[in-house]
């Protein structure tokens, strides 16, 4: 029998312990500014504001400005970064929480960078958060602890530079006179304290953009000044890391060798996902606190912590890769130049190929005031090789097309190799390597005449046409617009092809050409993949773009010459023709210079082949070195048409109704107060599209109903206006997060193509 009280009997020392229930820990308010503003690791749009803390009277002297710390949002501990401190809240005093931790004891965001964050985030239509979640690495705290006895002197700091660095920076900037333009100009803007922007057009060789980048940072080092560089792929970071390190006489950050195992060096490599995280954080820390004063990698150090008038130098602007891929979708090259003028700084963007942005830059003919400016762009002085410099580093290449193979009577005509190019090659190989650059493998199909094989294009905004199977029509790729009637403006021809390229099968097609020759390919799509590098001896090498393999001088052979490819060839030239991006031609004429840049130049007997049917003005560019004709053919048609940079431009895709609301919003529908553009003095409309796109590669079976019927429209808007544009998408997208509106909607401003 039980009755209501009775106790379950336990053995000794097996009965449940009695917990106590702990007090709270007493907390006092800091007497100075206690109210901490803090930017939360939170994504959502609408969440991008700062949260209101009390800071401890314990914790105070460390929670300051820019330190990380961890708090309560809702049900949940995440971590953030103290904004700013002070003495009020307009948050009811019953509501706020105190913060829980402070995970640094030192600021990780110094005031320079918060103020570049927030410059970020407005310009492109994003919020801090967004921003942070790749400027700073996470958190290390071993590395903490290192940095700390780093600051009490126990490690080796920042080194003073010897006459070694001095000297090769006069030789340097003596080999850059003997060979551009507006040299001294860049000097002194880099020795200054004045914001100045420059577009350099670099010159052929291989790793001469590497040696002329070079000097500008030893230049700006020199003179006090941190520098910032940003490359396309970590193969572009190594080519410049070696020159740094053998012809400067710089240290990488890395252990110093010392029996405290320290860390010391003159440049930090930072990389996102390409170096460990604890690596990737001491280098951030090194940066942060003024151990390190250079600071190279890929995208995502275009947010290295740097402060005051600093070097921000972008190589190849035009490649894909400087897109960010999250939200707010930053450009490298952007996000540099805003950087460099916000701190008076200097900019430079060193490319073999003006982009058209840096063209646009560039108009003012020494005008600054004939260029409009935005958050992201402006008047930039253009740096130019100067003609004879050009001629004589540059390999001869030539155009061998149909028109030029019938005038040297070769009966090859239409072949994918032709026998000329065949005798060239073959010479060439019997003094070393040889490269044959191919599209790359998986471009898609596109329409062309069938009578001239032109690309056909849409009347109404001169966008790329495809087949649209729903229909079984033809429509636009860029403004949706259906097609009927189409005649080609080149030759009147009403008949339309298919045209499916591809790189699959070269290698066995080319060595029956070149019997007994060895053949390397270098291709991410390729068993083997990329080829890092190659000895220069007699081969061919068949590499699509991004995969050149550099050259390796062989036994007795260190100099220039030995790092060199006898010959260039560019095979089938005429896929240039059917790309269906905006920067279709100018990502050709970059891919092919990449290529080019590498050969032996004309005094040492390189020869550089572009075989097939191109542009004539792509074909015209890269035979005389000079980008400038196909970047100004560039401007002058999108004038014509309305496409950025002449405009600024914002990509708005998700759900037709998400999307379609938002342009409502927006006011750029047909009637409202941003419905129309004035494109060369004529009303057009300001949006585009919306075209339907395909669903993202991570759908799966639930979410398919929501993203079932995804569109993408572009809103074009002057760019007086762009800064505006992006604070209204994003309020527009915070709106729609916030209120819980079904469907997917996204935004990107300034973007690398309009589909």
């Amino acid at each position: 029998m039980t009755t209501p009280h009775a106790e379950q009997l336990a053995l000794d020392g097996l009965a449940p312990r009695k917990r106590r229930r702990r007090a709270p820990a007493e907390r006092e308010p800091a007497s100075d500014k206690p109210i901490a503003q803090v930017v939360l690791d939170v994504q959502a749009t609408h969440l991008g504001r700062t949260f209101d803390y009390l800071i401890d009277e314990k914790q105070s002297e460390q929670a300051q400005p820019g330190a990380m710390v961890r708090v309560r949002f809702g049900g949940q501990r995440v971590s953030g970064i103290i904004w700013n401190r002070t003495d009020s809240s307009d948050t009811p005093e019953s509501s706020l929480r105190y913060i829980e931790r402070v995970l640094t004891l030192e600021p990780l965001v110094s005031a320079a960078m918060r103020r570049d964050v927030e410059l970020i985030a407005d310009a492109y239509g994003g919020t801090r958060a967004n921003i942070l979640r790749f400027a700073v690495p996470a958190r290390v705290a071993r590395v903490d602890q290192e940095q700390r006895l780093a600051e009490s002197g126990a490690w080796q700091g920042r080194r003073r530079f010897a006459d070694a660095q001095s000297r090769a920076c006069d030789a340097g900037f003596d080999r850059f006179a003997q060979s551009y333009d507006h040299a001294r100009q860049l000097r002194d803007a880099l020795e200054g304290s004045a914001f100045a922007s420059f577009v350099v057009d670099a010159l052929p060789g291989a790793a001469r953009w590497a040696h002329d980048l070079a000097w500008m940072i030893l230049t700006a080092l020199l003179a006090g000044k941190p520098a910032v560089v940003v490359l396309p792929t970590n193969r572009e970071v190594n080519d410049l890391a070696a020159v740094l390190t053998g012809a400067c006489g710089l240290r990488p950050f890395a252990p110093n060798q010392s029996a405290n195992g320290g860390y010391s060096g003159d440049f930090a490599i930072l990389e996102g996902s390409a170096m460990p995280p604890a690596e990737r954080y001491r280098a951030y820390r090194a940066v942060a606190t003024g151990q390190v004063r250079c600071a190279i990698g890929a995208r995502s150090a275009m947010y290295a912590p740097v402060g005051g008038p600093a070097l921000f130098a972008i190589v190849d602007d035009l490649a894909y890769q400087n897109m960010d891929g999250f939200m707010p979708y930053p450009n490298a090259r952007g996000v540099l130049r805003l950087r460099a003028k916000a701190h008076g700084g200097v900019f430079v963007s060193l490319a073999n190929v003006r982009s058209p942005i840096s063209q646009w830059e560039t108009n003012g003919d020494g005008d600054p005031s004939a260029v409009r400016e935005t958050p992201t762009t402006g008047f930039s002085t253009a740096v130019r090789p100067l003609p004879a410099v050009v001629k004589e580093r540059s390999p001869w290449i030539r155009w061998l097309n149909r028109d030029e193979l019938a005038r040297l009577a070769d009966p090859s005509i239409g072949a994918r190799v032709p026998h000329t190019a065949v005798r060239i090659l073959t010479k060439a190989l019997e003094r070393g390597p040889v490269l044959l650059s191919i599209p790359a493998d998986g471009i898609t199909e596109a329409l062309s005449c069938a009578r001239c094989h032109r690309q056909a294009r849409c009347p109404r905004c001169t966008g790329p046409l495809e087949h649209d199977p729903r229909t079984n029509g033809v429509r636009c790729r860029w403004c949706g617009a259906a097609v009927v009637n189409w005649t080609c403006p080149g030759c009147g021809g009403d008949r339309l092809r298919v045209v499916r390229v591809g790189a699959a099968g070269t290698a066995q097609e080319l060595a029956g050409l070149f019997r007994g020759v060895p053949i390397v390919v270098s291709s991410r799509s390729q068993p083997r993949g990329l080829v890092e590098a190659i000895p220069c001896l007699p081969q061919i090498v068949i590499a699509t773009p991004g995969c050149e393999p550099r050259v390796l001088p062989a036994d007795g052979n260190d100099g220039v010459a030995g790092r060199e490819y006898r010959a260039v060839a560019i095979l089938d030239a005429w896929t240039s023709l059917y790309a269906p991006g905006v920067d279709a031609r100018p990502d050709a004429l970059a891919n092919w210079m990449r290529s080019m840049a590498l050969c032996a130049p004309r005094s040492r007997g390189g020869q550089g082949l572009l075989i097939g049917e191109t542009d004539p003005v792509i074909a015209q560019s890269l035979m005389l070195w000079d980008s400038r004709l196909l970047a100004a053919k560039e401007i002058e048609e999108r004038a014509q048409t309305g496409l950025p940079p002449v405009l600024a431009a914002a990509c708005v895709w998700g759900r037709r109704d998400a999307v379609m609301q938002a342009i409502q919003r927006l006011g750029a529908l047909p009637g409202g107060e941003w419905g129309t553009v004035s494109v060369g003095g004529e009303d057009m409309p300001a949006m585009l599209g919306p075209v339907p796109i395909p669903q993202p590669s991570t759908v799966n079976a639930r979410e398919f109903a929501d993203t079932a019927d995804r569109v993408k429209a572009v809103v074009r808007v002057a760019q007086s206006r762009r800064a505006e544009l992006a604070i209204r998408l994003r309020m527009i997208v915070a709106r729609h997060v916030a209120a819980r509106e079904p469907g997917e909607l996204r935004f990107r401003l300034d973007p690398k193509d309009l589909i």
